[in-house]
């Protein structure tokens, strides 16, 4: 027996290594296009994140480095060195350009010079110096990449390019999604809902109120978002500017420093090690990570509204629910959110924690988890766009959200025993505890009958006989 499941085991292992040689062959013939992407981001969903990639994608690092590359060289120009004068304004043109003007055959060749350098920040500084080739320009080409270190370009490339990616494309999103909850919340501010608190039926608020919440919620996160300062590193090889000021004692290194990073947009971490803290980076992550918490809060709350009936959903002609049973119409937009929204808080809180660690002065540990800033990113403008198509389907159910109300008269009770602590009823609370805590079922007549026989004026029963849980709402409509 032990020989013969020998020989069945090693069938099978020969078998599917002839099978792995022929796929590994197919495979191997085929380019990187959507359908041969790796990553999800850059295959299925490319089309919903690709306006990311002019910020997060290796070209965009390289056009970055190239910017920060030139305007240090610019600035250094405009110190009154007697060995570097002023560039001419005509030559700051043809400078400028260099990044404004910043192609892929650009980038290709800088990954072409990376290629002997096996660095891709010194692939950059060679790159410029050969643009200079030729021009009044290249007299001065050691003056490019001057007395810096990797980091002092890396360091502020990158979280410039975040800066923008979150200004220009993140933001515009979020607040899209904000806008829609607060017009739902407008909309439906006057439809009695039940809530449910530990699940279960609790005092009654309204569909508004309850978009409201999350759109308030959003408001307060995404001014932090926007209010949190991103710093950028730039100071020399330990950020101290050892070799700037060996050079040229008689410049105020900090001050050019803290001068051009502002100039740059950004603010001026000092002192440093050969990196940035990373501190602020930290904060932006965790504020995008509350802001998709409180995204995944609501796709989860629209998901169960939606399962109890309180939602219908737009019926996209051609789309299938499931391939078994024909009348489906999946929630899958809110859980498609919710899925890209946890993948993306597992990596901004990754980089979060990492990100700021670095043993003594430096390690590389950094520069590959920076490399990923754009996918984190991409997960959420991802999970933004799927909530934004699952709330286009929304259609408020009245029925259903009504008989769920008129099915729980019970919670009436808070309201009833209130009016009767007011009006010095001992044991107000146990009364109507003992009325509703009971598997019988409390409706409309047994809460009026209860009433009539209240020790109380005619008025206060009149009172309380107008109660319903269609109009204990508080404040929830305004």
């Amino acid at each position: 027996m032990k020989h013969q499941n020998r020989l069945i085991i090693k069938k099978f292992f020969t078998k599917r290594r002839m099978r792995r040689q022929v796929i590994l062959v197919k495979l191997s013939l085929y380019m990187l296009t959507p359908l041969t992407a790796i990553s999800p981001i850059d295959g299925r969903y490319r089309g919903k994140v690709q306006e990311l990639a002019p910020y997060f994608s290796e070209f965009g690092l390289f056009k970055y480095r190239v910017w920060v590359e030139i305007e240090y060289f610019i600035a250094l120009s405009e110190l009154g060195l007697d060995q570097f004068p002023q560039i001419a304004s005509v030559d700051q043109k043809f400078l400028k350009g260099l990044y404004s003007n910043f192609s892929e055959g650009d980038a290709q060749q800088i990954k072409d010079i990376e290629k002997t350098t096996n660095h891709d920040v010194k692939a950059v500084e060679y790159f410029i110096k050969d643009k200079f080739k030729g021009t009044k320009l290249e007299e001065f080409s050691e003056f490019v990449h001057f007395g810096l270190t990797s980091q002092d370009i890396n360091n502020t490339a990158i979280p410039f390019s975040l800066q923008l990616g979150i200004d220009e494309v993140i933001i515009p999103n979020i607040k899209h999604i904000h806008k829609k909850m607060n017009a739902f919340a407008d909309q439906w501010k006057s439809i009695p809902l039940l809530s449910r608190t530990h699940g279960q039926a609790a005092t009654p608020t309204t569909v508004g109120k309850e978009f409201a919440v999350f759109a308030e919620r959003i408001r307060v996160q995404l001014d932090t978002l926007i209010e949190t300062p991103i710093s950028a590193k730039f100071g020399g090889a330990t950020g101290s500017f050892n070799a700037h000021r060996l050079a040229f004692p008689q410049i105020n290194w900090p001050a050019f420093g803290d001068k051009l990073v502002t100039d740059l947009g950004l603010l001026r971490s000092y002192p440093t090690t050969q990196i940035d803290h990373y501190d602020q980076l930290a904060a932006v992550f965790d504020a995008m990570r509350r802001i998709n918490i409180i995204f995944m809060d609501f796709a989860k709350d629209i998901w169960q509204y939606i399962s109890m009936d309180f939602f219908k959903q737009r019926i996209v002609a051609g789309e299938v629910g499931s391939s078994a049973m024909p009348h489906k119409v999946n929630p899958i937009d809110f859980e498609n959110a919710e899925g890209n929204l946890g993948i993306a808080n597992a990596l901004l809180d990754h980089m979060s924690n990492k990100l700021p660690v670095s043993r003594l002065q430096r390690d590389l540990t950094d520069s590959t988890v920076l490399r990923n800033l754009g996918v984190p990113l991409s997960h959420t403008l991802i999970a933004i766009k799927s909530l934004d198509k699952g709330m286009n389907k929304l259609i408020l159910n009245n029925e259903a959200i009504h008989a769920d109300l008129n099915g729980n008269w019970a919670v009436t009770a808070e309201a009833i025993q209130t009016i009767l602590r007011r009006e010095k009823i001992e044991g107000a609370y146990e009364l109507l505890k003992g009325l509703t805590r009971t598997n019988d079922g409390i409706n409309e007549r047994s809460i009026l009958e209860f009433v009539q026989q209240l020790a109380v004026s005619d008025s206060v029963k009149m009172e309380i006989s107008a109660i319903t849980p269609f109009n204990y709402l508080g404040y929830a409509a305004e």
